[in-house]
């Protein structure tokens, strides 16, 4: 019998393992997860990290609007009051998040200036009191809150900094963590390097999962193909992919296939079924260009690319550009595949 090279991944699917999308600042906007939804009719999105006074006090259409075709959908807050937190986390779950989850990852001076992110890994005991928190907040509509971090920052060298954390953290009732499988140097290093420069640890990780095997754990940070995603579902129970998903992100729709069985869908036929989107969008008021800039990386690797976005990249910023700059983007995909087959 032929040995299916997918199998692991099939059975790791099979028993409600998770696939996901990253929260990534400045990408994964609504426009974004509608986009990857049509690629991966599975995959777990995540928003943006909003702040939690952003979300109590902020324009609540602009930063948590989505449409319903993006469940499920996750809200990532940011913050460290617990009763900031809670509210926020009511009311996202009240808007209809299918998860609620905390930042306890992200580097930034900005970030840190406001006692969250990945600085709170040195405060697990406010951690938990936070997730406690927004745990009871949304109790009455039975939301997850889970925790996205790191598997260190600065000097935490060793595995009992982070299995630390999440005991303390796990002791809020939360059963499911993220680690971006790098630690976090809080000076030094900007946010661009903290997701390059400290090496991958991974085996860190699926020790974490071997150690809690109550807990869900997903692991995140420089993963990008199939067999990647295949690996790394041996030894815990989800994988998160980030810049890869962004800059390409047909890989969902090939990740989706192998987990699900999920037929692969023509890319051009995956830009048409966005058409409705668009236009609607495009009726409200809003520009092509910021639907645009999100599917770039569609035709990546592949013959005419190039030809494909420089004709987005070129025209979709027009305040009149409407659907005709995105069928004029695939027509010239497609003549610089001709041309490059005829040579």
């Amino acid at each position: 019998m032929a040995v299916d090279p997918h199998e692991p991944a099939q059975q790791a699917a099979a028993r409600g393992a998770a696939f996901s999308v990253a929260p990534m600042m400045d990408w994964t906007d609504r426009h974004c997860r509608y986009f990857h939804r049509l690629l991966a009719p599975h995959a777990l999105l995540y928003t943006e990290m909003v702040t939690a006074p952003a979300v109590i006090h902020g324009d609540r259409a602009r930063l948590l609007g989505y449409d319903a075709a993006e469940h499920p959908v996750a809200l990532q807050l940011g913050g460290s009051e617990p009763d900031e937190l809670a509210e926020a986390a009511r009311i996202g779950a009240e808007l209809g998040y299918d998860e609620i989850n905390l930042n306890v990852g992200c580097p930034s001076d900005r970030v840190q200036s406001g006692r969250f992110g990945a600085c709170l890994m040195r405060e697990p005991t406010l951690v938990r009191e936070c997730v406690a928190a927004m745990r009871e907040a949304v109790a009455h509509l039975a939301v997850p809150v889970t925790v996205k971090c790191r598997i260190g920052v600065d000097d935490q060298d060793e595995y009992a900094g982070l299995a630390g954390f999440v005991e303390a953290v796990q002791a809020s009732g939360c059963d499911t963590f993220i680690v971006h499988a790098r630690k976090a140097w809080l000076q030094g290093l900007s946010p661009k390097e903290n997701r390059e420069i400290p090496p991958l640890n991974y085996a860190r990780v699926y020790r974490l999962k071997q150690d809690h095997a109550r807990l869900t754990v997903v692991i995140n940070g420089g993963i990008g193909t199939l067999a990647e995603v295949d690996e790394h579902l041996r030894h815990v129970d989800g994988v998160m992919l980030g810049r890869t998903a962004y800059h390409e992100p047909y890989r969902l729709a090939e990740i989706e296939h192998a987990l699900h069985g999920t037929p692969l869908p023509e890319r051009d036929e995956v830009l048409r079924r966005l058409r409705p989107y668009v236009e609607a969008h495009l009726a409200r008021g809003d520009r092509l260009q910021h639907i645009t800039r999100h599917i770039l990386g569609l035709y990546q690797g592949l013959p005419g690319a190039r030809g494909y976005r420089r004709v987005l990249s070129e025209q979709a910023h027009r305040a009149d550009a409407g659907w005709d700059v995105v069928e004029a983007a695939i027509a010239a995909r497609h003549a610089g595949e001709r041309s490059l087959r005829a040579a």
